[in-house]
């Protein structure tokens, strides 16, 4: 018996298979940030054409204009939300995912030929379907990270999973200045992002997995430490996919309802910035394109260091019983959204000829946003892991309405590019949304697994709950 279960936490702590499927959904979430975040820079080349390579296009978009193409993917993002996560429960999160990045990759290649035969408006009903196969990237990935890792390793695995986004964004920012200003232009952003998601395709449809029931390579030992480790999380004795979804519960829940306010305020500061800091570089701090890219890259580049530091010190705190999980994904949440609060107020107030500390400042706000990978993030799968794609869903679904209003209302306040009051309001309004997220979340937010992960059976006529229970 001793000898059984030091082999299980040999195999726990040791490089398995759900390792490898972590890569991949790492590298999944890589392609859809570089593809979600390359038009962000190449607009800028788009619409400056002798800022980067002249031989190529250029369209004279307003500012306006600029914004609603930006905000466009999200339309059809939202849309998609909710369904993925049902879909994902029914036929594997493999099969969703695979599908929604694999035809948003083959978009992302034509985005050039569209700009051209359409001008903005076929690009945003471009971006729009974009956004829609996207929909079903972060619920595939909740449901996926909740069949193949175990509870104890989630906060390392979801975070190393989840740290694709800063990455993708990372590499796409600093290398599409570059890009923009080769021989091939702006259109070789496109064509990369696409070449790559591809290419991720490809390695996903040969060896990635819904479940390690579902990957037939993986040793009995690894499978059965994962198996055992999720039933103790459940009482049930159902599938996960044959359970009913208790919609009414989730929406009566406080602590689903404060996870649904720390989702919405993050990505309004997130995506406020992610959609603005190229215009903001270039037109306030006068930044050119290629100085403009790597330093649009340097907070995201930050935010992938530190969600591993964050997540060494949880791991840490994790062993030693420090504090209770509740505790500490409020904890980190706090430290991502109240920190990154107090650099966007400075950064309200640094001035157009002080580019180094308002660079620094940006590095701190993003940097430290890091840290809610191990707060509101992987939230979901404390409070329901059989349910955790649909939550994702649920929460990603509202809070990118966010995303859709932030560069709408920053097109509407930002009427000068180089005004430093217009912007500094835009930073007030993001600090202020931080700070009641997260008060929120940590007055209401819960980590222990919900009454509702597991609903009572729907009573079935001729089941045959024996025979179900095998398969």
């Amino acid at each position: 018996m001793v000898k059984n279960r030091r082999f299980e936490e040999d195999a726990a702590y040791g490089l398995g298979v759900r390792h490898w499927q972590t890569f991949l959904f790492f590298f999944a979430l890589t392609v859809a940030y570089a593809q979600r975040v390359n038009l962000s820079v190449a607009l800028v080349a788009m619409t400056d054409a002798a800022a980067a390579n002249p031989a190529f296009p250029e369209y004279a978009w307003s500012e306006k204009t600029k914004s609603l193409i930006l905000s466009s993917f999200f339309w059809g993002y939202v849309l998609t939300q909710v369904p993925s996560g049902q879909l994902a429960r029914k036929f594997g999160g493999k099969i969703t995912l695979l599908v929604g990045l694999s035809i948003c990759s083959v978009l992302n290649v034509l985005t050039p030929i569209f700009a051209r035969w359409g001008d903005w408006q076929l690009v945003c009903a471009l971006r729009v379907v974009e956004g829609l196969c996207q929909g079903v990237v972060f619920p595939s990935v909740h449901t996926l990270i909740s069949a193949w890792v175990p509870p104890n390793e989630r906060p390392v695995l979801g975070t190393c999973a989840y740290a694709g986004n800063q990455f993708g964004t990372i590499v796409m920012m600093a290398t599409s200045g570059l890009l923009a200003s080769s021989s091939a232009g702006w259109p070789s952003i496109f064509y990369v992002s696409g070449g790559v998601g591809c290419l991720w395709a490809i390695l996903f449809f040969i060896w990635g997995a819904s479940s390690p029931a579902h990957y037939k390579k993986i040793s009995v030992e690894e499978r059965k430490m994962i198996e055992l480790a999720q039933a103790s999380e459940s009482v049930s004795e159902q599938p996960k996919e044959k359970l009913h979804t208790p919609w009414l519960s989730f929406f009566t829940s406080p602590a689903f309802l404060a996870l649904i306010v720390a989702h919405s305020a993050n990505n309004w500061g997130f995506w406020t910035l992610l959609t603005e800091i190229p215009s903001y570089m270039k037109n306030v701090l006068g930044k050119d394109i290629k100085s403009n890219a790597l330093l649009s890259a340097l907070p995201y580049f930050a935010m992938f260091c530190m969600s591993f530091v964050f997540s060494a010190i949880a791991m840490q705190l994790n062993k030693r019983n420090c504090i209770s999980t509740e505790v500490s994904r409020k904890l980190f949440n706090s430290i991502g959204m109240w920190v990154s609060m107090c650099s966007l107020i400075g950064l309200a107030y640094v001035t157009a000829d002080q580019s180094t500390m308002a660079v620094a400042l940006l590095t701190v706000t993003v940097g430290f946003n890091g840290a809610c990978y191990l707060g509101f993030q992987i939230n979901h799968i404390d409070l329901s892991p059989n349910f955790a794609g649909i939550l994702m869903g649920i929460t990603n679904c509202v809070s990118n309405i966010m995303s859709i209003i932030a560069p709408l209302l920053v097109g509407f306040i930002v009427t000068n590019e180089h005004d430093v009051e217009q912007w500094r309001i835009v930073f007030f309004i993001a600090a202020a949304i931080y700070l009641v997220g997260n008060g929120l979340f940590v007055i209401f937010g819960r980590a222990s697994v919900q009454p509702w992960n597991d609903p009572p059976a729907k009573p079935r006529r001729n089941s045959t709950p024996q025979v179900e229970s095998q398969h």
